[in-house]
């Protein structure tokens, strides 16, 4: 009983650090992907495929990339804190990696607006 007690802790602790990336990356991705959902004028450029391929691979990277990181930090370090970190230091440089790759479709023009 005392082994499974002792390990929820840990265990709750890359849960927690899946989410919040899957959240961050869900809250990156969207604003990025507003135009391609709503189309602009008429929604002519309408691309939806933002929503159905890019949306669950974003999801699945940001869960995936700082669980994987602090299961590997727990394996080869032993302090409490540094599994955390490089979770945390992985999830920013893949949103900054994903910022910088992942280019949908934006605005025309500077001068159209939109529906945003």
């Amino acid at each position: 009983m005392t082994e499974r007690t002792t390990q929820a802790g840990p265990a709750r602790t890359g849960r927690l650090l899946a989410a919040l990336g899957a959240t961050t990356g869900a809250l990156v991705w969207a604003p990025r992907a507003a135009f391609s959902i709503d189309g602009g004028f008429e929604g002519h450029a309408r691309d939806l495929s933002v929503v159905f391929v890019d949306l669950p691979l974003i999801l699945l990277g940001g869960a995936l990339l700082p669980f994987l990181a602090w299961k590997l930090t727990t394996r080869w370090v032993h302090r409490p804190w540094a599994p955390v970190l490089a979770a945390l230091l992985v999830l920013a440089l893949g949103l900054w990696g994903l910022t910088e790759w992942w280019n949908p479709r934006q605005l025309p023009d500077p001068g159209y607006s939109g529906n945003l």
